[in-house]
């Protein structure tokens, strides 16, 4: 059977493909259950809080941002799965808002009065001590006060700009000659979310029983009781928030572009223009304020969503920080692998020994930092060449990369401008390395560079050399101790050469269309991947086995999803370890009887992408920066790279893919629906949850295997 799209058409219609957006939507469910887990530490909870809604923030600043762009313009061509841009909107606000009722539900109930059984006090004003409330008042007027700006609206002054994210009080005053006004008030985002009482009237003190005890109150809430200082003489007829989410995708015409750091600077300045999709309100604003806001911000009803509770849940993150460790679950270390630790030989020896994985974050980012580092000041480094997408603030790498071309070695780095909501610190750290003379590249007309390469060239006494770093996330260690990601060093030739002919067609021209090793989108990823599912296929036809197990993040595309319902009905066994989105239908009879889709959501964010294939008992693995995504395989550099070592590749399929399949305590299995169940142990069987395993298994302790059954 070839997997041409010709041969995968039959299995194109609507009844086989879940909705990518609704499958998010999904997602975002399993990240809230993580909030009402009963067995998750308070403050655990509320990190898992902010998560959801900072998910839900950007979902719809992007997505449903977009899919309301299409029904502006009158798009009504149903996708894949047979919604149209109408269906699908209501479909998601049908979904969305009862999860909301829900957080808000568990914020009231529950998270503020554990907080309070722990003495920590999320605090209405009006119930604090009249000293407090003194202090309180003269921080308002000494921190707060000058930085608030009431906005008028009237016939001589228009209705205010309301910037993305903000929250904000519609205020309605009365003059003294009786008319009435609106204006509006933004809460100062530079302010924290949450006042902390004690920091403005004395040290934290210990409370009754001797434990820590703080007190807190919401910063829109001590605006709210002193609004008055702002309109003096007025009468004060209601204050109410509201808080609004804009259209934040940028269209970027680079073919039009003769300069994309330009284009990109200028899409970041009208980013904050971009359109209004939602509007929260506090549920107990009138009517006649709704209507005011609706139309000035030119919504409708169905972008509003009305709150019963504070506004931007996000903001609660800071509360994670407080020195409760009692709240949270056990801290967690990276390990550095043992031969990182040798002291008397430099990195450059030890690579040269063999290929090496690190797994974040189990295993330290502290190597790779290293391996940079120490490829700046090594004498016989003649060249450094790095991509990098998302590198953060304070970027240790950057700083290495700057000081190697100071010391006169030549370094190219690859700068991805459109990487989403980072663009700004990209430019910043691409100028900062232009400056000390790095040759730097902003990425490809009409594709985002999002695979993770770093390669040194080194002369030795046997002539001259290539160390590569390929990995599966970001060159970003802040990241690398949150997301679950793999990295894998190599001097392997031939994976060098392609690494090399890579870089080349980033920094240069070229129009190589064939790789020894390397999957290279959007050159030949997806019909790499085809190949190996059908050989697999071709397999169990010859009467051998076939089985594959691919984990990643996402699974959207339409062809190779009907080559996996392909390989399914011919008896190939498939485990699919999907994070977030997934539009393939499992465990549908004659379809995917031989499919089976699980989730982990849990402590850390699983990122990695690992791709297994059976082969007859010669098993292969590969490792991706891509997911499974027309994006990845189509309008991105993406690069899919295999694992040759035989002891890299055994721990990779027993520690991580097995014992991913096998989790039964953060796993969730997907339905036939699209819902997700959790995987729950029977009978005796062991309690597998992934991320503990491979915490207890981390570099330098003893490491335990979960077994495999034998495929069949």
């Amino acid at each position: 059977m070839r997997l041409t799209k010709e041969n995968l058409k039959k299995y194109y219609r609507h009844e086989n493909f879940i909705n990518r957006d609704l499958s998010w939507v999904e997602f975002n469910r399993r990240v809230l259950e993580e909030a009402l887990n009963p067995d998750l530490p308070l403050l655990d909870k509320i990190k898992f809080i902010s998560i959801f809604f900072s998910n839900l923030d950007e979902f719809y600043m992007i997505r449903v941002a977009g899919i309301k762009d299409q029904i502006v313009a009158k798009i009504s061509e149903p996708t894949i799965d047979g919604l149209t841009p109408v269906e699908e909107i209501k479909y998601i606000e049908k979904e969305v808002r009862p999860m909301i009722n829900t957080i808000y539900e568990l914020w009231k109930n529950q998270i503020v009065p554990e907080l309070k059984e722990n003495n920590v006090h999320i605090m209405s004003i009006d119930k604090l001590s009249k000293e407090e409330q003194k202090y309180l008042s003269e921080y308002f007027n000494k921190e707060i006060y000058p930085v608030l700006t009431p906005l008028a609206f009237d016939p001589g002054r228009p209705f205010p700009y309301i910037s993305n994210l903000s929250l904000s009080f519609a205020v309605l005053i009365r003059m003294s000659n009786g008319v009435k006004h609106f204006a509006r008030v933004k809460v100062p985002g530079i302010l924290p979310r949450l006042i902390k009482i004690d920091d403005i009237i004395k040290p934290v003190k210990k409370g009754t029983n001797g434990q820590f005890s703080i007190k807190y109150v919401w910063l829109d809430d001590l605006i709210k009781k002193n609004i008055q200082t702002l309109f003096p003489g007025l009468e004060i007829l209601e204050v109410q928030r509201f808080r609004i989410t804009r259209d934040t995708d940028m269209e970027i015409q680079e073919d039009e572009a003769d300069d994309l750091l330009e284009v990109i600077e200028e899409n970041i300045r009208q980013r904050r223009f971009g359109s209004v999709v939602r509007l929260e309100v506090e549920k107990d604003m009138p009517e006649f304020m709704l209507q005011t806001l609706i139309e000035n911000l030119e919504i409708t009803n169905d972008d509003l969503h009305i709150i019963d509770g504070p506004l931007g849940l996000s903001k609660v993150m800071m509360l994670y920080d407080l020195p409760l460790h009692h709240l949270k679950e056990k801290p967690f270390h990276p390990a550095i692998p043992a031969k990182f630790e040798e002291k008397d030989e430099n990195i450059f020896t030890i690579l040269s020994k063999g290929d090496t994985y690190l797994h974040h974050p189990y295993d330290s980012f502290t190597p790779v930092v290293d391996f940079v580092k120490q490829a700046s000041k090594d004498p016989d480094v003649l060249a450094i060449k790095q991509t990098l997408y998302r590198v953060g603030a304070n970027s240790p790498i950057v700083k290495y990369l700057i000081e190697a071309a100071e010391r006169g070695k030549q370094v190219a780095v690859l700068v991805e401008l459109k990487a989403r909501f980072d663009e700004e610190n990209n430019i910043f750290w691409a100028r900062e390395l232009e400056k000390a003379g790095v040759h730097v590249v902003y990425g490809l007309v009409g594709l985002k560079t999002h695979c993770k390469m770093t390669m040194v060239v080194r002369k030795e006494l046997e002539g001259v050399k290539r160390y590569v770093h390929l990995g599966t996330g970001n060159y970003n260690p802040s990241t690398a101790k949150l997301y679950t990601d793999i990295g894998l060093f190599t001097t392997d030739p031939e994976i060098c050469a392609d690494v090399s002919e890579v870089f080349n067609f980033l920094t240069g021209y070229s129009e190589q269309r064939k790789y020894r090793h390397l999957f290279v989108s959007p050159i030949n990823t997806r019909q790499s991947f085809l190949k190996l599912i059908e050989r697999e296929i071709d397999n169990v036809a010859s009467g051998n086995e076939g089985r594959l197990i691919f984990k990643m993040n996402s699974l959207v595309d339409p062809m190779l999803i009907a080559s996996l319902y392909e390989a399914s009905k011919r008896g190939v066994k498939i485990d699919l370890i999907l994070r977030g989105i997934c539009c393939l239908i499992p465990q549908v009879p004659g379809l995917s009887d031989n499919i089976r889709v699980t989730s982990i959501v849990g402590r850390f964010l699983e990122h990695s992408r690992a791709f297994y294939f059976f082969n007859n008992g010669k098993e292969e693995i590969y490792l991706s920066s891509a997911d499974l995504m027309p994006r990845n395989l189509d309008r991105r550099v993406e690069v899919t790279f295999p694992v040759y070592d035989e002891k890299i590749k055994k721990e990779i399929i027993e520690k991580l893919l097995y014992a991913g399949i096998k989790d039964n305590q953060k796993a969730r299995v997907m339905l036939p629906n699209g819902k997700y169940v959790f995987n729950r142990p029977v009978l005796i069987e062991e309690k597998i949850n992934l991320q503990e395993f491979l915490m207890n298994n981390a570099s330098g302790k003893i490491h335990k295997i979960v077994r495999r059954e034998k495929v069949k």
